[in-house]
């Protein structure tokens, strides 16, 4: 992380349909040249071992309420409980598990065909899981964070926060849907996920 180039945001202020938040932009300078932006949505008082989501941009669901996962639905419950208990949200420009908007459509595709989220990604010649968290321990250091309740069911997202910080887990639990059943099977089968 010593190499990794950083730039913060001023702070501004964010009222959602959630209640009322904070928010800064952390830009992330990578080595082969790409800028990502991430954003961080966190309350006035995070306390002394704030609740925590970190969540992977997800247009399809956050934005355009697609059912086929669980993305939409687990971001709108982390902002109910962050505004209700304190902490924040680390909203990560990784679109499909790290692969891209493109790549993942592509992914879909595979599915539609009958492939899993797994195999799909594994068909375009990507890792099942291609995310980078990296910038989440700037994050935490930048908000002087030594301790978190991290709201996921990922055992690897859990192992890599504890690079960063003490971490205990919260579950989000989401119900399924026609369309997302097969969908959080595999993630709990393929990925380990604690459903």
């Amino acid at each position: 992380m010593s190499n990794m180039q950083v730039e913060v945001s001023q702070q501004a202020n964010l009222p959602t349909r959630f209640g009322h938040f904070k928010t800064k932009a952390f830009r992330e300078y990578m080595p082969n040249g790409e800028v990502k932006e991430h954003l961080v949505v966190f309350t006035e008082t995070l306390g002394d071992i704030p609740l925590v989501r970190v969540h992977s941009e997800c247009l399809t669901g956050d934005v355009f309420g697609s059912r086929k996962c669980d993305c939409g639905p687990e971001l709108a419950f982390a902002m109910e409980q962050i505004h209700k208990e304190g902490g924040m949200l680390i909203y990560l420009r990784q679109e499909g598990r790290g692969i891209g908007l493109f790549n993942k459509i592509n992914a879909y595709n595979l599915q539609d065909k009958g492939m899993d989220t797994v195999e799909a990604n594994e068909a375009l010649g990507f890792a099942k899981d291609a995310r980078d968290y990296r910038i989440v321990g700037a994050i935490f250091k930048h908000f002087h964070i030594a301790k978190i309740r991290l709201l996921t069911n990922n055992p690897y997202k859990i192992n890599e926060m504890e690079q960063y910080v003490a971490c205990e887990r919260a579950s989000i639990i989401i119900t399924p849907n026609e369309h997302n059943e097969g969908y959080l099977e595999t993630k709990k089968a393929k990925l380990g996920h604690l459903l």
